[in-house]
């Protein structure tokens, strides 16, 4: 849920920016009280903005639980965002999607396309730590894009789609150490749906692929 205390502050540096403004001119009642309710104006669009993206979030959320309900996704709600996990897995050292991880991504293309266009979406890449770092890295990217152009296949259109690789970074494995058979988990892509003003893009570069891990 979103908080008032930044826009309380906001409210208050105002009045204090009008207040101390009146030390070198006079201000006259009609004008602060003008500049008050101006100011509560606002402070009240930007409350109303953030209670309509809650109630979007709220409505993908059940609409991504729906959705996945008959397969081992994880959906996270969080400030501004959603978080659909373990989406799709790979087999060791592939960037190849399996016709299981294609349902499940149909599901959710068609939940975006349909009733949230507007949602920028960021597909994360992440390999087990057999490989090198760097290799790693390059695979995450590759079964990124994977995702993002199937996606773009079944609708999606790539200016709402950015990709980002995790590599083997333990702090984002789901079992970290795993790899080989006991680490399919960790081989995966998840997707991350944004309602917030996009950032810079990420990089979607991917190098030459060795014949090694991953």
């Amino acid at each position: 849920m979103f908080h008032r205390t930044p826009r309380a502050t906001l409210l208050a540096a105002g009045i204090a920016t009008l207040v101390l403004g009146g030390c070198a001119n006079y201000v006259t009642k009609s004008n602060f009280d003008s500049t008050v309710a101006q100011l509560r104006a606002t402070d009240q669009k930007q409350q109303q903005q953030l209670d309509k993206q809650q109630q979007q979030i709220d409505q993908i959320s059940q609409q991504m639980k729906s959705a996945f309900s008959k397969y081992d996704a994880q959906i996270t709600q969080l400030q501004g965002r959603i978080r659909v996990d373990t989406v799709s897995h790979f087999a060791f050292n592939s960037a190849t999607l399996n016709d299981r991880d294609k349902q499940m991504l149909d599901g959710f293309a068609r939940v975006i396309r349909e009733h949230h266009p507007d949602v920028l979406i960021t597909v994360e890449g992440f390999a087990d730590p057999a490989g090198t770092p760097a290799y790693n890295k390059r695979l995450g990217m590759r079964r990124a894009v994977a995702v993002r152009n199937y996606l773009i296949a079944q609708g999606m259109t790539s200016s709402e789609l950015r990709t980002v690789s995790y590599g083997a970074a333990r702090n984002r494995q789901v079992k970290p150490g795993a790899w080989g058979a006991k680490g399919e988990v960790n081989r995966r892509v998840a997707l991350v749906v944004d309602f917030a003003e996009p950032s810079a893009q990420a990089g979607t570069q991917a190098g030459a692929v060795p014949s090694a891990q991953g």
